[in-house]
C-alpha cells in the first residue's frame, strides 16, 4: 500500500464505527467510510457531519463550516466544499499520483500533452499545469469544470494552457482518434456508475476495458504515464494492472497498489486503488 504521510492540511484525526474524523485545515469533519468496520474511543468535536438518510443518500449537518475554503499541499491550493454527497472536492490520497505526474514532466525536460479524464475539480490538472504541461481536462459536469476554474486561478495558472470540456468522456476519446490527437500522459479517475453531459451511461465493468483501449491508441509516439483510479468496491488493484498488461504493448513499467493515509493513532485507512504504465526511464 502507498500511504501519503506529508499532506500537512489534512490529517484522520480517528475513526471509529463506520466514520472518520478529519481536518482539513482548520475545519473538522466526520464523514461515513464504510472500511470502518471497528468501534474505537473518538471524542472529538466537529464542526459538521455527514449523517446518512435510511431513505438513501444523507445530508450534512453543519456547526461551524465556512461556505468554502482552501488547504494546500505542498505549492498546491485547493478550494474545498461541502457537496450533497459527503464529499469535499478532494481526495487527499491522490497525492501520490499529483507527486509522480509532476516528477514525469519535470523529467521528460520538453512540452507535454496532458488528457485528465473524469477530472473532477482538476487536483491532477494543475498538478501537470504546474509543470507546464498542456492539459485538456474532460468532465461531464459543469459544476466539476467550473470548481477547476476556480481551482486553477487559486494557483495562479489562469494564464497556462489548459482547455476544459463539458463532455462524456467515451465520446470525447473516441472523437480525439478520430481527429488523430495525442497525449503523452492520460490519467483517468472512472466512477463506479455514472452519467454523461447527455445522460449517456457509465458502468465500470462494462466500459473501463474499452476506453482503456482507446486511451492507450491516444497515446503519443513517446508517451510518459497512464494512470487509472479506481474506487469500486470488489474491484482489485490486480484488475486494473492486468488490463494495462493486455493492452499496453509499448516498454515500460506496469504497477498496481491500493492507496491509504495513515491516521494519527497510527491506523492506516484504504482509500482506493490506483495502477499505472510508465515509461522507463
Amino acid at each position: 500500500m502507498q500511504l501519503i504521510e506529508d499532506f500537512t492540511d489534512y490529517q484522520i484525526l480517528g475513526m471509529s464505527e463506520g466514520h472518520k474524523y478529519e481536518k482539513w485545515g482548520n475545519v473538522v469533519l466526520k464523514r461515513p467510510d464504510p472500511q470502518i468496520i471497528w468501534s474505537k474511543p473518538c471524542d472529538i468535536q466537529v464542526d459538521a457531519i455527514y449523517v446518512r438518510s435510511s431513505e438513501g443518500g444523507g445530508a450534512w449537518q453543519i456547526n461551524d463550516v465556512p461556505d468554502a475554503w482552501q488547504i494546500n499541499y505542498q505549492d498546491l491550493v485547493f478550494n474545498l466544499k461541502l457537496m450533497g454527497f459527503k464529499h469535499t472536492g478532494l481526495f487527499p490520497e491522490q497525492a501520490y499520483n499529483w507527486q509522480l505526474i509532476r516528477s514525469k514532466i519535470k523529467a521528460a525536460k520538453r512540452k507535454v500533452k496532458v488528457l485528465n479524464l473524469f477530472a473532477y475539480t482538476g487536483a491532477a490538472s494543475i498538478a501537470a499545469l504546474k509543470e507546464g504541461a498542456q492539459v485538456v481536462h474532460v468532465d461531464s459536469s459543469k459544476g466539476m469544470i467550473q470548481w477547476a476554474k476556480e481551482n486553477v486561478a487559486a494557483n495562479g495558472l489562469e494564464n497556462e494552457t489548459i482547455h476544459f470540456l463539458v463532455d462524456d468522456v467515451k465520446k470525447f476519446v473516441k472523437r480525439e482518434l478520430r481527429r488523430g490527437n495525442k497525449y503523452d500522459i492520460i490519467i483517468m479517475d472512472p466512477p463506479s456508475f455514472g452519467r454523461g453531459a447527455k445522460n449517456e451511461v457509465w458502468q465500470v465493468e462494462k466500459d473501463l476495458f474499452n476506453l482503456v483501449e482507446d486511451c492507450v491508441n491516444l497515446l503519443s509516439d513517446d508517451p510518459l504515464l497512464l494512470i487509472i483510479n479506481a474506487y469500486t468496491t470488489g474491484l482489485s488493484p490486480k484488475v486494473l494492472e492486468n488490463i494495462l498488461n493486455i493492452l499496453i504493448k509499448k516498454p515500460g513499467y506496469i504497477f498496481s497498489d491500493e492507496l491509504g493515509i495513515k491516521a494519527l493513532d497510527g491506523l492506516i485507512l484504504p482509500c482506493g486503488m490506483t495502477a499505472r504504465w510508465e515509461k522507463k526511464s
